[in-house]
């Protein structure tokens, strides 16, 4: 499971856990300004992913690394579907972002808000 919140300008996203181990990672960072966008996917999680490296794909048990499909790399951390969040970027070493946290609609809501233009 990840953890996303906002620190400044940067979207912050902890993977915790053992996921760290199977996704070979535990943090990333990813400036606001190259985040498009984040839904709430439960459907994602049956989508292809591509080929795996360095990554883990157990079929129904979890999904977890970087994965690349159609000339895009994707980042992915899911063992629960109905719980997954894309986050869209833009001139990333990610095109997306698959992962999944404790509240999914919180989630986008935190991450939408946090691109939504400043009233005033």
């Amino acid at each position: 499971m990840a953890r996303i919140r906002i620190a400044g300008d940067t979207l912050v996203v902890e993977i915790e856990g053992t996921d760290r181990l199977w996704a070979l990672k535990s943090r990333l960072e990813i400036p606001l300004e190259n985040v498009r966008g984040a839904t709430a996917d439960p459907g994602a999680a049956r989508e292809p992913k591509g080929f795996r490296a360095p990554g883990t794909h157990l079929p129904g048990v979890i999904t977890a690394g970087t994965f690349h499909l159609d000339g895009e790399r994707v980042f992915w951390d899911v063992r629960d579907g109905s719980k997954a969040v894309v986050v869209e970027l833009r001139d990333e070493r990610y095109a997306r972002l698959v992962v999944e946290v404790e509240d999914p609609r919180a989630t986008v809501a935190l991450v939408e808000g946090a691109l939504a233009p400043s009233a005033g």
